[in-house]
């Protein structure tokens, strides 16, 4: 169960004369008035009363009192904490009538309750550095963003690379009519001979067929001059008419081939295997750029990853607040940074802290609230008595959001105490 402050008289504290107040239990309870009247001086009463000697102002005597201050606190779990005399001794009294001390306070009393601004003006880091402490995961959640921030710098590296890559490619010539590997000189050379044996000897064959015609031509001439030896000629002009036919039907399967594209071929070779040899190149750019697109592509797996655990890392964490979370090192509330916060949001934020801190503390001091409108006092007002909560705040202004206005060192319209006055005899001290 968490303790409040059922209420507080206090005098002669700073500009506090003398003021008695019973705050809301729930809510928000606004101490108003002009500036320099005393309001400040109640919170800090409160303060110096249940925070301790380092909440004591440097000055806790009112000016031109010769009474020292007077402070008395009565708390919902029924303790009395009074600080009173020459030097502001310390008295606590539990319900049983126990004494008690500092000791005792401070079992429930959060000293961010007594100076909430400490948190709320503390840097973003700081803010994000006090939940993470209080929920535990502080260590792990540095590791997973040193993590992060390590495979993040190694896929920006590689992801310029891969652009790199890429428009280095991309402005590689290319041509698609280009063989794929370069042309040797020397096997088209080759290809030519043996192209220029064959036709050789396809002429050969040829020159043989005249050659056999020749000589059937002469033998027919001696067959018409020696009758005489028609037989044997006749014969012999079987034989050579035979061997005639036969040349003359392979003569009519012979083919002769073009070394017209090998000689072009050999006379572009050099430019032929410029285009492969460009080809090539970017084809060796383009696998270049696929394998650090590859890479990158890993590392972003790794990163969604690392970032998933850090997501998950806090989603199981018993955070003070829903929608609270820590995000780059910063403070968020329902997906918005703290300078993004509206005041009620900020406000929020930092009771549920002081409450998780320390759950026993059921109240907070907050001081000069005039910044903020009247709805985000009714807004902030309504959460707290949803959250059970209890605040007391300052506010410069006497406009009925205020339920206690304090005129010069008083709470206005409240009779006022007749000042006691020291028991003094001359010469004595």
């Amino acid at each position: 169960m968490s303790i409040k402050i059922n209420r507080l008289e206090t005098e002669n504290v700073k500009r506090v004369k003398a003021v008695k107040i019973e705050p809301t239990a729930n809510g928000l309870t606004i101490i108003g008035g002009k500036n320099k009247q005393g309001k400040t001086s109640v919170l800090d009463s409160i303060a110096w009363g249940l925070g301790g000697n380092s909440f004591k102002p440097s000055e806790p005597t009112r000016e031109g009192s010769v009474i020292p201050p007077n402070i008395h606190i009565v708390m919902s779990n029924g303790l009395v904490v009074e600080r009173k005399g020459k030097n502001s001794d310390l008295k606590v009294i539990d319900p049983n009538g126990q004494k008690g001390g500092q000791q005792l306070l401070n079992e429930f009393v959060e000293q961010l309750a007594l100076n909430l601004p400490k948190f709320m003006q503390a840097s973003n880091k700081e803010k994000a550095d006090t939940v993470l402490q209080i929920i535990g995961v502080g260590d792990q959640l540095y590791e997973l963003e040193q993590k992060e921030k390590e495979v993040y710098s190694r896929r920006h590296t590689i992801g310029l690379i891969a652009d790199q890559k890429k428009k280095f490619a991309k402005e590689q010539p290319y041509y698609p009519d280009a063989p794929k590997e370069p042309i040797s000189a020397s096997d088209l050379i080759k290809q030519q001979q043996d192209i220029l044996a064959k036709n050789g000897e396809n002429q050969r064959k040829r020159q043989n067929i005249h050659h056999l015609e020749i000589q059937a031509a002469e033998v027919q001439k001696q067959i018409d001059d020696l009758k005489a030896k028609l037989f044997d000629l006749g014969k012999k002009q079987q034989d050579i008419e035979a061997d005639l036919e036969v040349a003359q039907k392979s003569a009519l399967d012979l083919h002769d081939e073009s070394t017209t594209e090998l000689e072009t071929n050999i006379a572009n070779i050099e430019a032929i295997n410029i285009k492969v040899r460009a080809n090539l190149d970017k084809d060796k750019a383009e696998e270049d750029a696929q394998a650090y697109t590859n890479q990158y592509n890993t590392l972003t797996t790794q990163l969604d990853a690392v970032r998933q655990d850090k997501i998950d890392l806090l989603k199981g964490a018993d955070l003070p607040l829903p929608e609270l979370s820590v995000e780059d090192g910063e403070l968020t509330y329902q997906g918005k940074k703290w300078d993004c916060m509206s005041g009620s949001d900020q406000l929020k934020v930092s009771v549920s802290i002081v409450r998780k801190l320390k759950p026993q503390c059921g109240f907070v001091l907050l001081d000069k609230l005039e910044q903020m409108d009247l709805d985000t006092l009714n807004e902030f007002g309504q959460w707290l008595e949803q959250e059970g909560l209890q605040a007391i705040a300052t506010r410069v202004s006497t406009g009925p959001e205020c339920e206690i206005i304090i005129e010069d060192g008083y709470v206005a319209g409240a009779e006022q105490p007749v000042q006691e006055v020291p028991k003094w005899k001359a010469g004595e001290f």
